[in-house]
Parts: structure tokens; C-alpha cells; sequence
């Protein structure tokens, strides 16, 4: 399986934005500005892992802003952003991704798709960085008596505006900023370009910006403000056989019966088929995705883990869950008795009223393997919203 990692930088003062709160803490929408960059990386399926690169006076700030985020540990960046770069490259070294994407802390907008066409370019190519194509007249300029006097117009044409996150293949991106330690490159392509590597431009996004300045701020409250309320609907499914057993877990209580399911975690159907249902809602792939069957560690796992990761994602892009439904497919073990113990067990894990979780059951009119009672299926479906 590729493995895909990110370092968002973060590390700068932010002097052109003045005040004494680096850029990166302030607040749109009721969170962070660097939480909202985060939040993006850890919730793509196809990114392993998320770092931080910050300055070592934000630590407070920095734990405050990406709380609940399944991210790792932040490390302390440099007197400068390449130096800062360069830093959490290194700190990657154990985690060893096959691929690396370096993102501004300032830029809350990035969304899947720029992520996604920029992963599609490494793919081919030894970096690929998001632009927009310069469509403004370009003038140059010179300093005359206290004025700037144009000197020449500026053929547009083959210019780009340059945005992040910018993907390299790790290995190649890390030796290249650890050769060209001590210069000062504009931004990590160059970085790239000086070490001989070929790097494509793709789809930016108009609304992928950088916040440098206060006007940014409030036009980044503007944004918001215009995308209004978004509802997400979803659902899972998944399924489980039979296996020797004394019990089953369904929506996290354990249900005495006389087989057990077989599954590489502890099979509960229904965690499952809710977990893949907040993964969908928010574009996340399915469970598979974030906790891979052939990763050994998930061996036996109880799923209340996997669902409390989906509901970090979630919550993590500002997202609301507003209800959720589950329909547990099997003829037997019966599951009335258990019922209210499953809501409850789920109310407190979706942080919602029981009030808004609906568990049910039903049969198959012994009809399909579950009417055969080889195994258990079950249905989800979510409300988010954002």
C-alpha cells in the first residue's frame, strides 16, 4: 500500500499580518486557521500521516488548535521556512512514506481535489505543485523620486501562480533540502528544480489561498459565511460470517449467542457499517483505507476505535453528526434486549442524544446466507453537517 505523509509548516511570525497572534492561530469559523489545514490531510484517505512543523513559542497554541486530531507529534522548525521544511522531512525518516506533501498552515481552503491531482502527478513525475495561470496585464516596475514608473509590460503568457501542497517522492525531496542547506530557494519546487528534478504544475483552486494579511482574514470569513449550511447524508454496509463463538459484538455490546463472527478485528457489523458511513460523508474512503486488514496491529481490535477515528475526522472538519441509523440484518441472535445499552453505547461515542441513533433489526424471510444464519449484515446511514 502507498503510504502518503504531509508536513504543514507552520512555524512563521507572520509579520505582514500583524498583531501579536501568528496568522496560523487565528480564528475563521469558530476554529484555527492551521486546524482547519490540518483537519484536510488527516481526514484524505489516501495520506498515512500527518505532521506539524511549528515555532517553539506556539506549543500552547499549536495543542489548543489541533486537539482531537489524529496527527502526530509537531516538531520545532527552523529561523527559516526552508530550514523549517527541511526539519519535518527529517523527522519523517521512521515513518518512511513513499510520497510527501508540503503544505502553508496558512492556506485553510485546500480541498480534495487539489490534494488529489497533485498525488496523481507524483504518480508520474518527481514533484507536482497546484497553480493558476496569471490572467492579470503584469507591469514592471522601478523606484523614481519616491514613485514606481513602469518600465516594460510583462509577457503573461506561460506565468502561473504557485499554491501548495506541493508532492515529491520522499526519499528524493529530503536529499534534495538537505542539499541545498544554507541557500535561500523561494519555495520547496525550487528546492526540487535545484537537485534536478522534474516537477509539473495542476489545477490549482481560486479558493486554495494564503492568508498573509488582515483582508485575507475577513475574506476567509466571507467564504465561509457564503458556503452556508452543507448536509452530508451517507451510508455503509458491511457483513460478517459465523464463526465457533459464545458471543457477537453489535454496536459495541457484546451479545450472547452461540456462534461468534469472524473477522480480523472483532467483526462488529454495525460499528462498520457506521464507521464507513461518517468516512463517506466526508469523502474519506472506507475503513479498510485507514486501518488496513493486513496491518497486524488492528488484529482483535475492539471497533469503538475505528469509530471514534471517523468521528475525530469529522469533528475535525468542523463537522456535526446529526443522526445516525442502523440496520442489523440476521435471523438470529435477537438483539431487543440489547438495544438501549447499543444506543447509549453510540450516543456517547457520536457525542449526540440517543434520541438521534436508531438501532433496528430485521430478517431476510430466511431467504440469502443470512436467512441460511451464516453470518450478519448490517446497514448505516448519517447525517453531517458542516
Amino acid at each position: 500500500m502507498v503510504k502518503g505523509a504531509v508536513i504543514v509548516v507552520a512555524a512563521g511570525r507572520g509579520h505582514r499580518f500583524g498583531g501579536e497572534m501568528p496568522k496560523q492561530y487565528r480564528m475563521i469559523g469558530g476554529q484555527a486557521v492551521l486546524r482547519k489545514s490540518l483537519a484536510v490531510f488527516c481526514a484524505h484517505p489516501s495520506i498515512h500521516c500527518v505532521r506539524a512543523v511549528i515555532h517553539p513559542d506556539d506549543t500552547a497554541l499549536y495543542q489548543c488548535a489541533a486537539q482531537g486530531l489524529p496527527i502526530l507529534p509537531p516538531v520545532l522548525g527552523g529561523p527559516t521556512r526552508q530550514d523549517s521544511v527541511r526539519l519535518g522531512l527529517a523527522s519523517l525518516k521512521e515513518e518512511n512514506p513513499d510520497f510527501v506533501l508540503i503544505h502553508d498552515g496558512a492556506r485553510p481552503f485546500v480541498d480534495f481535489g487539489v490534494i488529489n491531482r497533485v498525488i496523481a502527478e507524483i504518480r508520474e513525475h518527481q514533484g507536482a505543485i497546484p497553480a493558476l495561470p496569471v490572467t492579470d496585464t503584469i507591469k514592471a516596475g522601478t523606484a523614481a523620486e519616491g514613485k514606481t514608473v513602469i518600465t516594460h509590460t510583462v509577457d503573461r503568457a506561460g506565468l502561473w501562480r504557485v499554491q501548495t501542497p506541493q508532492g515529491f517522492p520522499y526519499q528524493e525531496i529530503l536529499a534534495a533540502h538537505e542539499a541545498v542547506k544554507g541557500q535561500e530557494l523561494t519555495d520547496d519546487a525550487c528546492v526540487a528544480e535545484q537537485a534536478g528534478m522534474t516537477v509539473v504544475l495542476t489545477k490549482g483552486s481560486e479558493d486554495n489561498f494564503k492568508i498573509t494579511t488582515q483582508e485575507d482574514l475577513a475574506r476567509a470569513e466571507l467564504l465561509l459565511k457564503g458556503k452556508g449550511t452543507d448536509i452530508r447524508t451517507a451510508t455503509g454496509f458491511d457483513v460478517h460470517k459465523f464463526c465457533e463463538g459464545s458471543f457477537v459484538t453489535l454496536c459495541g455490546v457484546q451479545v450472547p449467542h452461540d456462534k461468534g463472527l469472524e473477522g480480523h478485528s472483532d467483526a462488529d457489523v454495525g460499528l462498520h457499517a457506521l464507521t464507513d458511513a461518517l468516512l463517506g460523508a466526508i469523502g474519506s474512503g472506507d475503513i479498510g483505507l485507514h486501518f488496513p486488514p493486513s496491518d497486524m496491529r488492528w488484529k482483535g481490535t475492539d471497533s469503538v476505535l475505528f469509530l471514534k477515528h471517523a468521528v475525530s475526522l469529522v469533528n475535525g472538519l468542523g463537522g456535526k453528526i446529526l443522526n445516525a441509523d442502523i440496520t442489523l440484518i440476521c435471523e438470529r441472535p435477537k438483539i431487543g434486549a440489547h438495544r438501549l445499552a447499543m444506543c447509549e453505547k453510540l450516543a456517547d461515542i457520536l457525542n449526540i442524544s440517543a434520541s438521534r441513533i436508531s438501532i433496528k433489526a430485521t430478517t431476510t424471510e430466511q431467504l440469502g446466507f443470512t436467512g441460511r444464519k451464516e453470518g450478519i449484515a448490517a446497514q448505516a446511514c448519517v447525517s453531517v453537517s458542516f
